[in-house]
Order: structure tokens, then sequence, then C-alpha cells
């Protein structure tokens, strides 16, 4: 069911609707990715000041060190980091648009959707950020004391946290929260699993400006796949 959805999705960026919604979610990201680094730099500044001074290696400038050509390098290795936040806010802004695109190509015929509410969609876009920034930082503990497993913690923990998040969303523009929340706990496992396929070529640095938009594209096949397989009643 996952790699299905996936290729479908791959099968659908020659389409002009889906090829523009994936490109102006990659600009998006990569804006929202620099922000992020950015908000990253200047806790540093305010922590430790404009300069200090590091064992082996002297002074050093964190302002300096932000503008110069070294950090470029450095926002793509934090990228591995800061793309799982990014993702999950990428989620809200696009989902709409994706998901309408990927019904309208692969299951016409579909009843309309009223689409979710902006105050409705900000909410669930900061309940979920707020999970997943939590989640991660006190990951930093296991990554610290199980530092051979440390990917394979990123991966299962942000795979499961950023499948709940994906698939809650595509599924609520038809069923409701409720609905949403009980089809998503019958197909935990498999929506775990989607997510942490998702999760690992988030890591991948530049790749990953790629994955919020085509994971929201694929998740919403996963959901009409779950959602045909367990029938009218659910």
């Amino acid at each position: 069911m996952i790699f299905a959805a996936f290729l479908k999705t791959l099968g659908q960026l020659g389409d002009p609707r889906f090829r523009r919604v994936l490109l102006l979610g990659i600009g998006l990201t990569l804006a929202l990715l620099v922000v992020a680094y950015g908000a990253v730099m200047w806790l540093v500044q305010a922590t430790v000041g404009d300069t200090t001074v590091l064992p082996l290696i002297g002074e050093v400038t964190w302002l300096g060190d932000l503008l110069s050509g070294a950090s470029l390098f450095l926002m793509v290795v934090l990228s591995v980091f800061l793309m799982v936040p990014v993702a999950s806010a990428i989620t809200s802004l696009f989902l709409d648009d994706v998901a309408q695109a990927v019904e309208d190509r692969h299951y016409p015929g579909l009843a309309p959707v009223a689409g979710t509410g902006f105050g409705e969609a900000l909410k669930d876009t900061v309940n979920f950020l707020g999970v997943i920034v939590v989640a991660n930082m006190l990951a930093l503990i296991l990554y610290a004391i199980f530092t051979p497993f440390a990917l394979f913690i990123f991966w299962g923990l942000n795979g499961y946290l950023l499948g709940m998040e994906y698939f809650t969303l595509a599924a609520m523009r038809r069923e409701g929260r409720a609905a949403a929340h009980r089809l998503r706990k019958k197909n935990r496992l498999t929506i775990w699993a989607a997510g942490v396929l998702m999760a690992m070529p988030l890591s991948v640095p530049l790749l990953n400006l790629l994955i919020p938009i085509l994971g929201a594209a694929t998740f919403t096949h996963i959901y009409h796949t779950i959602r045909r397989r367990a029938g009218p009643s659910g």
C-alpha cells in the first residue's frame, strides 16, 4: 500500500497543477528552513553572546559565522533536524491543495469538501508542531545514551509523529476529527511505517525539501486506500 501510494504520487509530477503546488511547497519549505536556522543561531548567540572562546579553537564570533560561507554548510547539516518541524508546519498550509489535486486525478466523483477553517487549521498546526518540538528535545537524551542507534531512534520517533499528523489531517478533510482518530488507531502500524519511510529521506539534505509535499500526497492515497478497505461502516 505504502509503495503503491508513493508511486502514484511520483506519477502525478507531470500534472501542472500538482507541480505548481510542489514548487510552491519547496520554496516555502526552504524559506521556513532558513528562518528556523536563523532562530537556532539567534538562540546560540543569545546564550553565549556575540563571541565566545572554545577550548582548542579560540574565539568564535557567532554573527560572523552566521554570515560566512560556512554558514550554508552548517544550515545543510542542521536541516536533518530542522526539517521535521518544518515539514509539520508545511502540512497544514498545503495539504488541502495537494489532496484536492490528488483526488481530482485519482478519485473522481467524490463529494466536495468544505475544507478546514483557518482557525482550526492553525490550532492543529500549533498542537502538532508543539508535540514534535518537545518530543525531539526530550529525544536528545536518548540520542546521547544510545548514540549508535540515534538515527534509528530519530526515524522511529519522527516517523510516528509525522505519520500521525499527515494521516490525521488527510482523513479529517472527509471524516471529521473523531472518525479520523479512530481510523488512525485501527491502522497505526501501517501509518507508522509510512511515516518512517517519510522521515528517512527527511534526514537527507536537499532531498528533504521535496518530502513535505510528496508526503502529503502519499498520505492522501494511503487514507483513501484504508478508507476503501474499511468499507462504508469504517
